[in-house]
């Protein structure tokens, strides 16, 4: 069973930073991409960043490029999501989702699996 469990989440401060987590299980990792989305209240979901884990080729939705960053620990079958210089703009529930294929890809019409997200609320 694909399972993604996402943690991190919590309130900050304008100009803060946090972590994501993405954890994992269920599949061969290094042969998936993981994406990160988010949707806000009203809003549509975004794609935020975008790794294919076996070549680490990475992709950024361009409201958080130069901000965010997206890594993945393959020991531990993890991508993380550091979100730096955080704006109110950035609050919404983030989703980490995961699809087959070795070409990083933003699509989300493409990813396949989606965990439950986490809450990142940015305060003023």
């Amino acid at each position: 069973e694909v399972r993604l469990v996402e943690s991190g989440g919590g309130l900050v401060q304008t100009g803060g930073s946090l972590r994501l987590s993405c954890a994992a299980s269920g599949f061969t990792f290094d042969e998936y991409n993981i994406g990160w989305f988010r949707q806000a209240p009203g809003k549509e979901r975004e794609g935020v960043a975008f790794i294919a884990i076996g070549s680490g080729l990475s992709d950024y939705g361009a409201s958080v490029k130069g901000r965010f960053t997206i890594s993945s620990d393959n020991t531990k079958n993890t991508v993380y999501l550091q979100m730096n210089n955080l704006k109110p703009d950035d609050t919404a529930v983030y989703y980490c989702a995961a699809v087959f294929g070795e070409f990083v890809t933003r699509y989300e019409y493409e990813y396949r699996y989606w965990g439950q997200g986490t809450q990142v609320t940015v305060t003023s």
